[in-house]
This record gives C-alpha cells, sequence and structure tokens, in this order.
C-alpha cells in the first residue's frame, strides 16, 4: 500500500465478513492510516451499520465525519444465499421478495453508502470509494445463465458506480469510485460453490485482501466509474 503523508482515514462496510475483516487488518498492518473504521451489521454499539437501514448508515458516517477525512471507503459485502435461499437455477425459482433482498444488500444498500460517505472524502485529493461486486454481474460477459438474482443485482451496483463516479467527478477530480472483484474467496459467501473452483483460485481471504489493496494502490482518476478484477484487469460491463 502507498505510505499516505498525512492523517487520513480508511472505513471498511462489512468488516465482520472474511474479506472485510482482512482487509481492514492488512489495512492496519500497514500503519498508513490514522484510524480504520470497522463497521458491520452483526456488531453493537458505535460499529453498528445495517445496510438495509440508512438510519445506521447516516449514523455511521456522522461518526466519521468527526475525525480524519476518510480517503480510503471500502463497502465489502455481499448476499448470494442464506440458510432458506440458493442462487436461482431456473425461472421457476425466482421469488420476489428474495430478489429484493438480493438488491436491497448488493445494489442499493452501496449506493446509500455513497449517499452518505462520498461527501465526508476530500474534494482536492485522491479518495477512493469502492464496492465488491462480481465478474458474474458483467452482461455482457453472460454466457451461463442461472443465478438470476445475484448477476442482477452486481450488475445494478455497476451501473450505480458509473452514475455516482460521474456525479463524483464533479465534486472531486482526482476522486476515484469503482466496482473491485475479489476472485473466488475462502467465505462463508461461496463455501457451497468451491467444489467447482480450479486449482488455484480460491483465495484465502488474507491474500484477496492484499490482492485488492494493490489494485486500489494502482487506481487513477481515468478508472474512476469501472470494475476490476482482483488481478487489475478491467471487467467488461
Amino acid at each position: 500500500m502507498a505510505v499516505k503523508t498525512a492523517e487520513q482515514a480508511a472505513v471498511i462496510i462489512g468488516a465482520s465478513g472474511g474479506i472485510g475483516a482482512a482487509l481492514a487488518a492488512a489495512i492496519e498492518d500497514e500503519g498508513a492510516y490514522a484510524v480504520v473504521h470497522r463497521f458491520a451489521r452483526l456488531v453493537s454499539g458505535a460499529g453498528h451499520l445495517d445496510l438495509a437501514d440508512e438510519a445506521s448508515i447516516a449514523a455511521a458516517a456522522q461518526r466519521v465525519g468527526g475525525g480524519p477525512a476518510p480517503t480510503l471507503v471500502v463497502v465489502a459485502t455481499g448476499l448470494l444465499h442464506d440458510a432458506m435461499h440458493r442462487p436461482e437455477k431456473a425461472l421457476r425459482d425466482l421469488d420476489p421478495a428474495w430478489l429484493a433482498q438480493s438488491y436491497a444488500v448488493n445494489a442499493i444498500g452501496p449506493a446509500i453508502v455513497a449517499k452518505h460517505f462520498l461527501p465526508l472524502m476530500p474534494r482536492d485529493a485522491r479518495a477512493v470509494f469502492a464496492a465488491l461486486s462480481a465478474r458474474v454481474g458483467s452482461i455482457g460477459d453472460n454466457r451461463l445463465g442461472g443465478w438470476h438474482g445475484y448477476p442482477a443485482a452486481k450488475a445494478a451496483l455497476n451501473q450505480l458506480i458509473r452514475t455516482i463516479a460521474i456525479e463524483d467527478r464533479r465534486r472531486n477530480a482526482r476522486g476515484i469510485v469503482v466496482g473491485l472483484h475479489p476472485g473466488t474467496v475462502d467465505t462463508a459467501l461461496s463455501k457451497p460453490f468451491q467444489a467447482n473452483v480450479a486449482a488455484g483460485h480460491l483465495f484465502a481471504p488474507d491474500r484477496a485482501a492484499v490482492q485488492l489493496l494493490d489494485v486500489i494502490d494502482a487506481l487513477k482518476p481515468a478508472d474512476s466509474g469501472k470494475v476490476f478484477a482482483w488481478d487489475g484487469a478491467e471487467i467488461v460491463p
């Protein structure tokens, strides 16, 4: 990670998950930020943030706004399945409530985080707002179909990243808003589907975190509005 020369803060949302926790730990180990804020839905008190509850997002932003300005905000969250639902294999499996929940967590939540956190970020310096996306959110790369809700929600997130980036450029010409695809990481999200992952392509969370931070460090303002994979390759919309 590049060395920072002034007091700045980093914010990790979803810091109780595998990737989020690893990102926060890696950033803290680097020691480049004066403060690393950790927020998560399952955390109580000041660290609580529920992507489905705008009031909790606003409260978290207010807390961050009281200290060094954040120059890095990462929304490290995602919803692919739960105890009752798995990715849809066919149209007959579509459930309106589950689709709405997928959109709420994978697309709407990160956009509301941007609504409250981007105004806290510098107006005249390099600052990165990133949200975890997924390669399956690429419409142009969709050859297999299936898994209707998750890819659709991530595609919506990618469009929101694009439109938010265009607006934020008017506020800060050096600001960067991107989506990041971490690859398949050994977390609860991917656990039921790891059997089909090619050898060498299932990443431990700490490795995934370092790879994502390397991508973040290499970003330039011209990259704002795009989606990048863990290896730095741009993912087509």
